[in-house]
């Protein structure tokens, strides 16, 4: 199937696997926004709560394509409300755990599902979708991914600060669980886009331009998340800002992303993917550069001024970057939708590990600094990609 004859019916799709990737959002973000009160109750330091980030990053970014692999051939009515459903559990148990030794392997194996479920909703909304409408398809699911910024990271740092980290799980279990439900009762069966061959997969893993476009996303996701993970604890500690607070800002730095999103959506097939990203890279990169100025002025109006660039490119960089390989190479795009989606994980797992390294040794002082050398190296590869591709654009 290759399109949807009922308008209707596609909307309704779009919607529900827009959810359902804010459900995923909420819980992959679920450990920065409740962080404070869980290192707290837990006993343990930031740095190594913050391994959480690392920990589940890094199985997300090996298991996309591997599980993307595993699954190729199931329908995706059953996989996506599976997946969610696994989420589900999977957060259920983790706010159960007793100890830190426990929760962080429950996590790892929660997060799984969050391999799965962004890359294969992606590949399926483009399957189903005509090709000129594609990109703005694609990135109406990824607004999800905004919403939870906007809501979810919020309210999990206010259930974390004002009843305990577990509450801010228990969000995920119900968000979750109601996303598999929807997608259940609206996705229609048979849709299975065609399964990739090892020489399909050979192809892509050798293509330097396809693999520099997917790098980009790895490097801009190091450089947010080498300062985003630590967000919460910094506000606390260094900008001594209360529970409510630290859900402003967060909601702040949302509402921005899901602005960068919509305009991104609206404009994407007009613009390009390729110029799209690069701008929505730059823009965080901006946004890292000027981040001291908060601290400088001990203000917390001025931190949220300063951190407006980097919301207004953060969400809306995935977004591009899925259109962009989803326009590169559509044959190959089951493959290349998992390999970005291991990208964001591998880069938040890098970027969360070098920022607790820094925040060992040296405290809060370089993390935006760190984070800026990680988004000028994804600006460059992202120009170099872009001339490659305007150069030959048939050879991709």
């Amino acid at each position: 199937m290759n399109t949807l004859a009922d308008e209707r019916q596609q909307l309704g799709v779009r919607a529900a696997l827009l959810y359902g990737n804010f459900a995923i959002g909420c819980g992959v973000m679920v450990v920065a926004g409740s962080l404070n009160d869980l290192v707290r109750s837990l006993g343990v330091s930031v740095a190594v709560g913050g391994q959480l980030i690392s920990v589940g990053a890094a199985c997300m970014c090996f298991g996309a394509p591997l599980l993307a692999a595993a699954v190729a051939g199931w329908d995706r009515r059953r996989l996506l409300t599976a997946a969610l459903l696994w989420f589900a559990i999977g957060h259920a148990l983790c706010a159960l755990a007793p100890n830190f030794a426990t929760l962080l392997p429950l996590r790892a194996l929660a997060v799984l599902a969050a391999a799965v479920f962004t890359p294969q909703a992606a590949a399926a909304i483009g399957h189903m979708t005509a090709p000129q409408q594609r990109g703005r398809a694609i990135t109406t699911i990824f607004l999800g991914w905004s919403l939870s910024s906007v809501i979810g990271m919020p309210v999990h740092a206010y259930i974390g600060e004002a009843f305990g980290w577990r509450w801010a799980y228990a969000l995920v279990v119900l968000l979750s669980a109601s996303g598999a439900a929807w997608v259940w009762r609206v996705m229609p069966d048979g849709v299975r886009p065609p399964a990739l061959s090892l020489a399909a997969w050979r192809e892509v893993f050798t293509h330097p331009v396809l693999m520099a476009i997917v790098a980009v996303t790895a490097l801009s996701s190091a450089g947010q998340f080498t300062l985003f993970s630590y967000l919460a604890p910094y506000y606390r500690e260094v900008m001594h800002a209360g529970a409510g607070e630290i859900s402003l800002l967060f909601m702040g730095f949302g509402a921005f992303g899901v602005l960068g999103n919509v305009l991104i959506t609206r404009h994407i097939d007009r613009i390009g993917p390729a110029r799209a990203a690069g701008w929505a890279v730059a823009l965080m990169a901006v946004g890292m550069l000027l981040w001291p100025l908060g601290a400088l002025a001990g203000s917390l109006a001025v931190t949220m001024l300063v951190i407006v660039p980097w919301a207004l490119g953060c969400f809306a960089s995935n977004s591009a970057q899925q259109a962009r390989l989803g326009q590169a190479a559509p044959v190959l795009a089951p493959a290349l939708m998992a390999l970005n989606t291991s990208a964001i994980y591998f880069g938040q797992a890098a970027g969360a590990a070098s920022g607790g390294l820094m925040l060992s040794g040296s405290g809060y002082q370089w993390l935006n600094w760190v984070g800026l050398v990680w988004l000028l190296a994804a600006v460059s590869l992202s120009h170099w990609a872009a001339r490659r591709m305007d150069r030959d654009p048939h050879h991709v």
